[in-house]
C-alpha cells in the first residue's frame, strides 16, 4: 500500500469512529426494531398446538385459519370453527387457585390455610382438613420466592384421593421488604429460609380421600421442602416426584435430602398411609432425576422402577426392581444425555425420550429416541438436524415433532411411532424477516478455559459491519448452573436485545460455559461448591478465540446480566478487571448466603461444607477498575434487594466509584420499568464502552 492510500485508509477509520462520536434517536430507533416486540410479527409461523380428537385426529389454528388433521387419510385440511367433532377430554385442568380432579367433576382450593373440596356443577363445598394453620397450612406454596395462592397436590387417576403435605414453617426465618409511598410504609413480611438456618421448611406428607374428608398421614418423618429436578417440590407449580399407581392403591413418591445429595424412592399405601423405602441414590454432589422433567417411573403391573441416574458421569435411564429394590440393568448407556422420557410403552415395553449429545454437531440439541426395557434397540425418530420438541397424541401412536436451530426457522411435521412421516404441518416464512433486515446469530463452538472441553455459543454482530473496523464486545452472561446463557437453542426471531444492542456498535457474545446443564455430570459439576467460578474463564477463553475470527476490539469488552447473570457480572469486575471494563449488574444473588436455602444448598452445598464467604462479590468490590452500574428493585422478593446493598456498601467503604439504578416498587424482573432499565443499559455501553453519546432520555416503546 502506497503512502496516500495509507493515510486515505486512516482517514476512513477515523471518518468511521468520529461518526461514532454520538448516537442519534434514529440510531435507537433503527436498534429498537430488533427487539422481539417489534420484529416477532414478521416471521410467518403457527406452531400446531392440538385440539385433539378421536382417532389421533386433532385441531389446530394458524393465523385466522383452523386445520383438521386426519391419520386416516393423511390430510390437512381446513375447517370452520362449527365443525362437530367430539374433543377428547382433558386429563387434568388448573386455573390460578384450584387444581381440577381428572374427571373434570371436582376441585381442591385453599381455604384459611385448609383444603377445601368444591363439586364444579353444583358448586357445593366441603372442607376436607381442619388443623391447618399459619405458617403451617395444607398444600400451601408461599414461601421463598414463590407466592402463590393455587394448592401443591396431585390427584390419584380415579379422582377419588389427593397427595399433598402439611407445609411447616413455623420456625423458619423472615424476610422483610417495605414499600415505598406516601405516609407510612407498609412492611411485607414472609418465610424465607437462607443457606445455614438451623430451621427450613417441611412437609408433613398427607393422602386425603376426599369423599370421606379423611386425611392419612404417611408413616414417615417430614421431608425438606426439596426435590429431584427443581429446587423445592412445587417449584414447577404442581407437585413434583408423585407418580400413582393406575388403580389409586398406591404413590410412589422421592424423598430428597436438605442437601439434594440423596433420594430415596418411596412407596405409599394409598389406604393406610405405611411407607416402604425401595432404594435410595447418594451421589457426592447433588442428585437429578432429569434434563427438563422427572424421569422416574412406577410400573407396578410389573414390579418395576424407570430410574435416572448420572452415576456413570451421563445422565441415563435404569430399570429397578420395586418389590427388592435390586437394579436390573442399565437401559441407556453411552457419552450422552437422556433429556425427557416422553412416553413409557409397557405393553411393549418400549420407552421414548430425548436425548442430547448422541448426534454429530450442537449436544444441546434434543433429538427423539425409543429403545427397548432391556437396553436394545436404540432408534433414532427425529433425524433432522435441529432442536425437536415432541407432542405425542392420546394414543401414543403418532407425534408432532418441531424442529429448529438458532439460525433455521422451525417445522412442524405429523409423524408415526416410527418416524415415519405422516401429514407435513407448518414450515415457517422468514422472508419478510429478512426483508425488515434481521440476520441471524451466529452459531460458534470454542474451547473453554481448559483448551480441551468444547462449549457453544451465539454471536450478534451489527446487520451493517465496516470494513476495517474492530467492535467493542458485549458479554450477556448467565451462569446458570440450573440453565445457561443460551437457554433454548430453538429459533427465535429475537433473543432479549442481543442483536439490538449489536446494531448500537457492538459484537455481542452469548456462550454457554462448563457448569451448565444438558453435558456430562462433571461438565455440569464443574463449578459445584464454588458457584464464583460463574464459567467466566471459559467466557475469557472464548472471547479470545472468537477474536480471530470475527473483528473485536478485546481492549473493550463489557458484560451484563441479570439474576444469577448480575452476581456473573459483578464478579467479572472485580476478579478479572484487565479484560471487562464496563459492566451492567442486574439483581444480582451477589452473597448466596441472601439467597434461598433450596437453590445454595443444592449447587454449593450446606454452609458448614463449601466457603460461601469467599465467593461473596462483596468482598472484591476493592478491585473495581472499570465502570460498573448495579441494578436491582426493592421489591424483589426473589433476590432480595440486600444482595445489591452489600456490593454498594463495600464500593462505598473502597471509597470505588460507580452507578446504581433502585426501582423502588419493582419486583425482580421489573416489570413496567424494564424497558427503562434496557435504554440505561444501552446508554451505558455506548458511552463507556463505545465511547460514544447517547441520545438523551431515548423512550423504548413509547411508539
Amino acid at each position: 500500500m502506497t503512502r496516500i492510500g495509507m493515510l486515505l485508509s486512516m482517514l476512513l477509520i477515523w471518518q468511521l469512529a468520529s461518526a461514532q462520536q454520538r448516537l442519534t434517536e434514529a440510531d435507537y430507533r433503527r436498534a429498537e426494531q430488533f427487539l422481539s416486540s417489534k420484529i416477532a410479527a414478521y416471521v410467518d409461523w403457527y406452531h400446531p398446538y392440538p385440539s385433539w380428537l378421536e382417532d389421533d385426529k386433532f385441531r389446530y389454528r394458524a393465523g385466522n385459519k383452523t386445520y383438521l388433521v386426519d391419520l386416516q387419510k393423511k390430510t390437512k385440511i381446513e375447517i370452520t370453527e362449527a365443525r362437530s367433532e367430539t374433543q377428547a377430554p382433558f386429563a387434568r385442568r388448573r386455573n390460578s387457585n384450584t387444581v381440577v380432579s381428572p374427571d373434570g367433576k371436582k376441585e381442591v382450593f385453599i381455604r384459611d390455610w385448609n383444603l377445601w373440596l368444591r363439586d364444579i356443577a353444583t358448586k357445593q363445598e366441603k372442607q376436607l382438613t381442619f388443623d391447618g394453620e399459619e405458617n403451617y397450612g395444607y398444600a400451601t406454596d408461599n414461601a421463598g420466592w414463590r407466592h402463590s395462592d393455587a394448592p401443591i397436590v396431585s390427584w390419584s387417576p380415579d379422582s377419588k384421593k389427593i397427595i399433598t403435605y402439611q407445609q411447616d414453617q413455623r420456625n423458619v426465618n423472615d424476610m422483610y421488604l417495605v414499600t415505598t409511598n406516601v405516609g407510612a410504609p407498609k412492611l411485607q413480611k414472609w418465610k424465607y429460609p437462607l443457606p445455614g438456618d438451623k430451621h427450613i421448611i417441611m412437609m408433613r406428607r398427607v393422602i386425603i380421600d376426599v369423599d370421606a374428608a379423611k386425611v392419612i398421614p404417611l408413616s414417615i418423618p417430614p421431608d425438606p421442602h426439596r426435590a429431584t429436578l427443581g429446587d423445592d417440590i412445587s417449584s414447577n407449580g404442581s407437585l413434583a416426584d408423585i407418580d400413582w399407581a393406575p388403580d389409586a392403591s398406591e404413590v410412589a413418591f422421592v424423598s430428597t435430602s436438605r442437601d439434594h445429595k440423596s433420594a430415596k424412592l418411596r412407596i405409599a399405601n394409598a389406604t393406610t398411609g405405611e411407607v416402604r423405602e425401595v432404594f435410595e441414590e447418594v451421589v457426592e454432589t447433588q442428585f437429578e432425576s432429569g434434563r427438563g422433567a422427572i424421569n422416574w417411573r412406577y410400573l407396578p403391573k410389573t414390579s418395576e422402577i424407570i430410574w435416572y441416574s448420572q452415576r456413570d458421569n451421563w445422565g441415563h435411564l435404569y430399570l429397578y426392581d420395586s418389590k427388592t429394590g435390586k437394579l436390573k440393568h442399565q437401559i441407556t448407556k453411552g457419552e450422552w444425555v437422556v433429556g425427557k422420557l416422553l412416553r413409557v410403552d409397557e405393553k411393549n415395553r418400549v420407552l421414548y425420550f430425548t436425548g442430547h449429545g448422541r448426534e454429530k454437531g450442537n449436544p444441546y440439541f434434543a433429538y427423539l429416541y425409543k429403545i427397548g426395557f432391556d437396553g436394545k434397540g436404540l432408534t433414532l425418530l427425529t433425524p433432522e438436524e435441529g432442536n425437536h420438541t415432541i407432542t405425542f397424541s392420546p394414543s401414543g401412536k403418532y407425534f408432532i415433532d418441531v424442529y429448529s436451530q438458532p439460525d433455521v426457522p422451525p417445522v412442524a411435521n405429523y409423524r408415526s411411532i416410527k418416524g415415519e412421516l405422516v401429514v407435513a404441518l407448518e414450515k415457517a416464512d422468514v422472508s419478510r424477516l429478512k426483508a425488515h433486515g434481521w440476520k441471524p446469530p451466529i452459531p460458534v463452538k470454542v474451547k473453554a478455559a481448559d483448551g480441551v472441553t468444547d462449549i457453544y455459543g451465539l454471536v450478534f454482530t451489527p446487520t451493517n459491519m465496516q470494513q476495517g473496523v474492530k467492535y467493542p464486545v458485549v458479554d450477556y452472561i448467565y451462569p446458570g448452573p440450573q440453565g445457561g446463557s443460551v437457554g433454548n437453542w430453538s429459533f427465535s426471531a429475537s433473543r432479549g436485545d442481543n442483536q439490538a444492542l449489536a446494531e448500537l456498535g457492538f459484537i455481542v457474545v452469548v456462550i454457554e460455559g462448563t457448569g451448565n446443564p444438558y453435558r456430562s455430570k462433571s461438565f455440569h459439576d464443574a463449578s459445584y461448591g464454588n458457584m464464583a467460578i460463574n464459567t467466566l474463564p471459559d467466557q475469557i477463553a472464548a472471547i479470545r478465540q472468537l477474536s480471530a475470527i470475527y473483528p473485536m476490539d478485546t481492549t473493550r469488552v463489557g458484560i451484563w446480566g441479570h439474576s444469577g447473570g448480575g452476581f456473573a457480572t459483578a464478579a467479572a469486575m472485580f476478579k478479572y478487571p484487565d479484560f471487562f471494563k464496563v459492566g451492567v449488574a442486574q439483581s444480582g444473588n451477589h452473597d448466596n448466603r441472601n439467597y434461598e436455602d433450596d437453590w445454595g444448598e443444592r449447587y454449593n452445598g450446606l454452609v458448614e461444607n463449601s466457603d460461601y464467604e469467599a465467593q461473596a462479590n462483596q468482598n472484591y468490590a476493592k478491585n473495581l477498575k472499570g465502570k460498573l452500574m448495579l441494578a436491582h428493585g426493592m421489591m424483589d422478593d426473589n433476590v432480595p434487594p440486600y444482595n445489591t446493598l452489600l456490593v454498594v456498601e463495600a464500593l462505598q467503604k473502597a471509597n470505588k466509584d460507580f452507578d446504581l439504578i433502585i426501582f423502588p416498587s419493582a419486583r425482580h424482573g421489573y416489570g413496567e420499568y424494564n424497558n427503562y432499565m434496557m435504554r440505561r443499559r444501552w446508554d451505558y455501553f455506548v458511552k463507556h464502552l463505545l465511547g460514544a453519546e447517547p441520545p438523551k432520555e431515548y423512550w423504548i416503546g413509547k411508539d
